[in-house]
């Protein structure tokens, strides 16, 4: 079956299914030892958060009453969180206020806040000069049934009231729809999405239609809609699947914005560290090659 711009879908069939469904209603209930293992794989995929409370005290679970959040920052992926790292974050203004423990078949979160770009983490960050603008590095893979539970352990801990999202990330060039060849699209290139409540002017062409997002951003996005917060997502498409210098640069367009201008570090020394980061990063990983 072909959709728009030559999609192919695949049609629908029931060959085989009335045979499965015969075999699941003679088979009766679960055994005793399927159901253990499913318990014991659905405790493994549990999330949770350990929240450092005091300095060298992280607490697993919730931080117990909600707090004041203004805006909230959540760069997904290698690249956008390199981004966050060479361009907003340092140790003087920021702190580690956070750490999400995840596992599943693509993914296991790194024990330590001491992380390489390539590392698999979920790190959370607190402005020190105002506790209400906090920040979140994602670079692990959130499966689909996890999606739900990052963001309810998330923002089930911030409250919603005065709260502004902006999310960053990246996809595939080859994703993008578009009636021109993708050959010829200056990649890598940014493009918006917004919920009905963002007023603020955005800083790079929305999202045209029948584009879509997927996965973790586009559950933050839509969380946001579900709550009428405000929340803007800026998606970067790249040709480089990898962590790349041009793809993190891609970003740059979007520390004039305003949520992003107060909290940027000198443009010419971010840039110097980017460079470093990444030759850091490709000697890490020569290393365990």
């Amino acid at each position: 079956m072909a959709t728009f711009f030559g999609e192919v879908v695949v049609a629908p069939s029931r060959a085989g299914v009335d045979d499965e469904e015969e075999w699941a209603e003679g088979a009766g209930e679960e055994a005793p030892e399927d159901r253990e293992i499913r318990r014991e794989l659905e405790k493994k995929r549990e999330i949770n958060i350990l929240w450092t409370l005091e300095p060298g005290a992280p607490t697993e679970g919730s931080a117990g009453e909600t707090f004041a959040c203004s805006k909230f920052i959540v760069a997904i992926g290698h690249n956008a969180a390199s981004f966050l790292s060479c361009f907003i974050l340092d140790s003087v203004h920021w702190e580690v206020v956070g750490v999400l423990k995840l596992w599943n078949e693509w993914c296991r979160t790194t024990n330590t806040t001491n992380v390489f770009p390539t590392d698999s983490f979920c790190l959370f960050y607190r402005l020190i000069s105002d506790p209400t603008v906090l920040l979140c590095q994602c670079s692990c893979y959130v499966a689909e049934d996890q999606q739900f539970q990052w963001l309810e352990k998330v923002f089930g801990c911030m409250q919603k009231e005065g709260l502004q999202v902006t999310i960053l990330s990246t996809c595939p060039v080859a994703d993008y729809k578009t009636q021109e060849s993708t050959l010829t699209l200056p990649s890598p290139f940014l493009k918006a999405l917004k919920t009905k409540e963002f007023k603020e002017p955005i800083c790079c062409p929305l999202l045209e239609q029948p584009n879509i997002v997927r996965d973790l951003p586009a559950a933050v996005l839509s969380y946001c809609q579900v709550w009428q917060i405000p929340a803007v997502l800026y998606q970067c498409y790249t040709d480089v699947i990898k962590l790349d210098t041009v793809t993190v640069e891609a970003f740059k367009p979007l520390l004039s914005s305003k949520i992003l201008k107060s909290l940027v570090k000198d443009v010419s020394e971010s840039t110097k560290n980017l460079k470093k980061l990444l030759t850091t990063n490709e000697t890490h990983n020569n290393i365990y090659i």
